[in-house]
């Protein structure tokens, strides 16, 4: 592997380049079926990011099956490709990006306010403790997808005073400027009928079905950075899913099948 300083470019996020650069190693045939990865400080240095970025980057070609892992020897290229078996967290960007739409967003509102108790209990608050509440519109191709509500707590919210939340995600300022990666999420999806404000927003009569999924997300130590509730419009875009039983896997067993994709799909106007 190339030892020399490379150096990123602005505008992705850092792990997701280093992802893709040994990605380019592993299919130009650079690295070989069983060649040894570079150590995590090595990888930092020659590209000038932390650990936990290379970390990231790592277990994102661990979950496509392009590298293994042994405990206490590092990381090394798989022989033979393995289909992965997670559900990979995305922002509103890629989402946009692999549906081939162009993706812009309108902020509506960054203020502070006393949370409700349903924010309070996702983002793990006592009483009296003010968050950041954050509207998008949501935009594909010039045309509103869907209205995201977000509330950070103080700590984080404070990161993002001067950042561009017209033009990059959340998502991808705090893993990009600050090494706060989104590890987890926990979502809820259900249909609800349109809020008056919402359904003006996505130019849609008042009480239409819209789909709305909440999301909890959390760092790397687990704590929730963020509590969001996004509503998309039922005529824009539906859900699929992909289960899989897997090679020897028996099919009555009482687990049921391992989801292997879970992803939107959008439909043009």
């Amino acid at each position: 592997m190339d030892e020399s300083l490379i150096p990123l470019k602005s505008g992705s996020p850092r792990h997701e380049q280093i992802s893709s650069w040994i990605r380019d190693q592993i299919e130009q045939k650079i690295l070989g079926a069983d060649d040894q990865l570079r150590s995590e400080k090595q990888l930092g240095q020659q590209f000038s990011v932390s650990r936990i970025t290379v970390r990231r980057a790592l277990q994102t070609l661990e979950s496509e099956g392009l590298i293994y892992k042994r405990q206490g020897l590092g990381s090394f290229v798989q022989g033979s490709r393995v289909r992965p078996g997670l559900v990979q967290l995305t922002d509103f960007v890629e989402e946009m990006t692999a549906a081939g739409l162009r993706a812009h967003s309108e902020v509506l509102l960054f203020e502070a306010e006393q949370p409700a108790k349903k924010v309070m209990r996702a983002l793990g608050l006592t009483d009296g403790q003010k968050v950041l509440r954050l509207d998008r519109l949501r935009f594909g191709d010039g045309e509103p997808i869907a209205f995201d509500r977000t509330w950070l707590p103080a700590m984080y919210a404070r990161l993002l005073d001067d950042s561009d939340l017209a033009s990059e995600t959340i998502y991808t300022i705090l893993e990009r400027d600050f090494d706060i990666p989104i590890k987890r999420g926990r979502f809820r999806i259900e249909a609800v009928n349109a809020p008056n404000d919402v359904a003006g927003h996505l130019n849609i009569p008042w009480g239409r079905a819209l789909l709305v999924i909440e999301r909890t997300s959390y760092s790397e130590k687990g704590q929730p950075v963020y509590f969001q509730q996004r509503y998309y419009r039922c005529d824009r875009v539906a859900y699929e899913l992909e289960v899989d039983s897997g090679q020897g896997t028996d099919r009555n067993t009482s687990l049921g099948y391992p989801l292997m994709q879970f992803e939107p799909v959008f439909k043009r106007a």
